[in-house]
């Protein structure tokens, strides 16, 4: 992968706001990679004891923060739905099952969703409060005879802890292509024990859920259920306590004003996005949901000068570029430092790729410190 963290040769546990897969770090090292990074023997000696001691709070400083190259975090579909675990809640009987499959087939076919970009990719349902036969009636109402071989469906599963978390690491391994899996309900997955409900058990289950959605860079979208009680702030009509939303990405609210009208409001909020409020209006032969109105325009990024010189002058007519700093520096229109550049790449390097479908990477050779930039034909957003 082009993308790996490059500072550090020890893995450390993902958190809220890491991106590195925990089975896919490599904790082998070598000599030379630790010379090239300018330690010597001994230095690495003394951090390898540092890391296997369990009471060594592992630290990382700001200078070293921006000299690392993050994987970027490419959305499923363009400001509404990311890598990470996300909560689909909302009253039964709604039409939740219909949202969500709507979802499901746009990812798996890569087509975009109202006026949102899809990434296209393999999508996993399982839909454990439905049979077979009620899904195929389902699918054909809403898509008729356009299907998908990259859309797969289960109605049984096991637990966490009871076999869900093999069953899932297996499908990924199998589909390398995995963005989505979709758990409808939560209920049906969650651990039996008497004390479901605390904050402490809500936060631990999603918690559980999120370390694998991260360590293997998809998204799980948890469908679960909201209370009757109105509140203030919709997402406290989440049923459960608020670990969970506390534990997770983000939720959607899917909630009607009156429960037989064909209106709906679809709320999402998210750390990494802009939090956002659809009215929807549901389709009464197909029972698909179309976008009537959003109530904000979705945020966007101001331009990047460097971004947009290195797509519209370096990158303009090439497919591939490797050289130094300064090289790179002398082919731009704009006045920055050699080591700013790399340290600006090193931050941008996912909106490089998300925007113009460039790929970053850096290297540190006998020959000094290189820079690559390259066009990935496979970006589908």
């Amino acid at each position: 992968m082009e993308n790996k963290k490059e500072m550090t040769a020890f893995c450390s546990s993902v958190g809220a706001d890491e991106r590195q897969p925990i089975q896919k770090c490599n904790n082998n090292f070598s000599i030379d990679s630790y010379s090239e990074n300018g330690k010597n023997f001994e230095e690495m000696q003394r951090e390898l004891l540092r890391n296997l001691d369990p009471s060594y709070l592992k630290t990382i400083s700001m200078s070293d923060l921006y000299d690392t190259v993050y994987d970027s975090k490419l959305p499923l579909i363009e400001g509404l739905l990311y890598p990470g675990t996300y909560i689909f809640a909302g009253a039964p009987k709604l039409g939740k099952s219909f949202l969500i499959a709507q979802i499901a087939y746009h990812i798996s076919t890569g087509t975009p969703l109202w006026n949102y970009a899809v990434r296209k990719g393999t999508v996993l349902y399982l839909a454990l409060e439905d049979d077979y036969r009620r899904l195929q009636e389902r699918l054909y109402r809403m898509f008729g005879m356009e299907s998908t071989g990259n859309l797969y469906f289960s109605v049984s599963a096991g637990q966490l802890g009871r076999g869900l978390d093999e069953q899932l690491a297996g499908f990924v391994a199998e589909h390398d292509n995995t963005r989505l899996i979709i758990i409808d309900t939560l209920q049906k997955v969650r651990e039996l024990g008497g004390d479901n409900y605390s904050y402490a058990n809500d936060y631990q289950v999603i918690t559980r859920l999120k370390s694998f959605a991260d360590s293997n860079g998809i998204c799980l979208l948890l469908v679960h259920h909201t209370r009757k009680q109105i509140a203030d702030d919709k997402f406290d009509m989440i049923s459960g306590t608020s670990g969970l939303l506390g534990a997770a990405d983000g939720a959607f609210l899917l909630y009607k004003e009156k429960r037989t009208g064909n209106a709906a409001t679809l709320e999402v909020s998210g750390r990494d996005q802009q939090d956002q409020k659809l009215y929807l209006l549901r389709n009464p032969e197909t029972l698909m949901w179309d976008l009537k109105k959003t109530e904000t325009e979705l945020w966007r990024e101001p331009p990047e000068p460097l971004l947009d010189e290195i797509a519209g002058r370096v990158m303009k007519d090439i497919s591939f570029w490797e050289g130094s700093a300064t090289e790179l520096i002398s082919l731009l229109a704009i006045e920055i430092q050699p080591n700013i550049i790399t340290k600006k790449l090193n931050i941008l390097s996912g909106r490089l790729y998300a925007e113009y479908g460039i790929r970053y990477k850096k290297e540190r050779s006998h020959e000094g410190r290189k820079i690559q930039l390259w066009r990935d034909a496979a970006k589908t957003v």
